[in-house]
């Protein structure tokens, strides 16, 4: 088995401290220690040998991971041109392994989720890696949800009992992908026995992705036979598409191994509130901060001291970057205002 850490993201919803320059997989987040790609690096590297642990990573954010990987070898970084989306660069990660002539099962993986039972996730990845070692399957894992979220995608799943002795007894058979839902159809979702979450973490062959996207992107996989400046030409060019709208949910052979283990996304600033413990009044509180009367608040500084009065269900985050201030239940719309307040400046310099 080998593992693919996606490390190119952006990580909008965590602004001011996550930036462009800087994006969330490349900061201490989840621990005080370790950023969350040395956290993800090590969760694999606990279990596989070091030649078989990867870092998919777009050109610019080179300097970050051998900063903070300098173990990883230039030969396991997989370079992205440019940043387009999970669904160019798990191709580009399959074209790679392929010119390899290596076709060992992969685990393409995101460098920004909160999993610390590094055990039970190996156990469940052994028993997906079983099952995709048959040409054309692709398993996923399934988290079995614990609240009504609606910044996951769902996987609705069928038992298929004719597949149990051939890929594993754990293994369930996808009916369906469902979108980020409104809060009342998570409510809804949730009452459903085979309803999970979607990881974002995928099991399969570089041949199977190979065989997927000639079929579904023939377009995108075409570039990969490309060299040099019209590779690097073309492969800026691509459109962005996550690997769930341009492949996934297309799939004839998709599975889902549920897993009930500690998991998080790690998307937004409340997700935090599940890794560390609130003092009494429910605040998150990081840095030089006075809080009176005020309540189930996030307040994060890095250098300002913040005196918060009165105030109930805010994120405010205080950064050289700039000033966040935001009900919880709006934290979704961060990413949305980011990229309003980018194409402004862009179309002022234009």
């Amino acid at each position: 088995m080998i593992a693919v850490i996606m490390a190119g993201g952006k990580g909008t919803r965590f602004w001011p401290r996550s930036t462009v320059a800087k994006p969330k997989q490349f900061l201490t987040l989840a621990s005080e220690e370790a950023t969350m790609l040395q956290q993800t690096y090590e969760r694999f590297r606990s279990y596989l040998p070091e030649e078989n642990v990867y870092v998919a990573v777009s050109e610019n954010y080179l300097p970050i991971v051998r900063e903070q990987l300098p173990e990883l070898g230039e030969n396991r970084i997989i370079i992205e041109p440019d940043q387009r989306d999970t669904a160019p660069c798990i191709a580009l990660t399959a074209s790679y392994f392929m010119k390899l002539e290596r076709d060992e099962v992969l685990v393409t993986a995101p460098s920004d989720q909160y999993i610390p039972d590094t055990e039970e996730l190996m156990e469940a990845l052994r028993a997906a890696e079983q099952a995709a070692s048959h040409d054309g399957v692709v398993v996923t894992l399934g988290i079995v949800p614990t609240r009504a979220e609606t910044g996951y995608g769902y996987i609705e799943t069928i038992e298929n009992v004719q597949h149990k002795g051939k890929l594993g007894d754990r293994i369930k058979e996808v009916k369906a992908f469902i979108e980020k839902p409104t809060k009342e159809k998570a409510e809804k979702l949730i009452e459903q026995p085979n309803m999970y979450w979607n990881s974002g973490i995928f099991i399969w062959k570089p041949s199977t992705i190979a065989g997927y996207m000639m079929k579904y992107q023939p377009q995108m996989w075409s570039i990969f036979d490309l060299k040099d400046e019209d590779f690097l030409h073309s492969y800026a060019r691509l459109q962005k598409l996550s690997i769930d709208y341009a492949l996934v949910e297309k799939l004839e052979r998709l599975y889902t191994i549920p897993i009930e283990f500690v998991w998080d996304d790690v998307g937004t600033w409340t997700s935090l509130e599940r890794i560390f413990s609130t003092d009494g009044d429910g605040n998150l509180l990081h840095g030089s901060i006075y809080p009176f009367a005020t309540r189930n608040t996030i307040i994060y500084t890095e250098q300002q001291l913040i005196v918060a009065i009165g105030v109930e269900d805010l994120i405010i985050v205080s950064t050289v970057e700039g000033l966040l201030i935001c009900r919880k239940s709006d934290e979704q719309n961060v990413k949305h205002a980011i990229a309003a307040i980018t194409a402004d400046q862009e179309g002022r310099q234009g």
